[in-house]
């Protein structure tokens, strides 16, 4: 009873010929990835986007954020203004009075101001300083 033995025998030719094989699978991969990424940047390059353009662009950016920068600090300038003014009024003298705890009576005197704005300011402000 003898089995026969069935044995796989791969000589170097064989062996070789995978190898190429592989290999030209490999390579034909790498020139169809390499020619689509080509095309992508012929496609950029064809449209007109260049390092020349994009640098013209920051600059624009750069020239805008300058101006903006001015304007900003134009109107901040403008806001501190418009807050002293806000505090030398005679109504924020007297709702500061009135947070301080002065009477009506003090406070339109002081502020000149009609003793019914002076109580309704009074009342306002205490209540809410309390």
């Amino acid at each position: 009873m003898g089995k026969a033995v069935e044995t796989l025998v791969i000589t170097w030719r064989e062996l070789l010929i995978v190898v190429v094989l592989v290999l030209a699978v490999y390579i034909a991969e790498m020139l169809l990835l390499t020619r689509s990424r080509r095309n992508i940047g012929w496609r950029i390059w064809q449209k007109g986007v260049s390092v020349n353009a994009q640098s013209q662009e920051v600059e624009a950016v750069r020239t805008e954020l300058s101006q903006l920068r001015e304007q900003v600090a134009k109107l901040q300038t403008e806001l501190d203004q418009m807050r002293t003014v806000a505090v030398n009024t005679p109504y924020s003298q007297a709702i500061h009075m009135a947070q301080q705890g002065l009477d009506a009576n003090q406070v339109a005197a002081s502020c000149g101001i009609s003793r019914g704005e002076a109580e309704l300011i009074v009342a306002l402000y205490r209540a809410n300083a309390s």
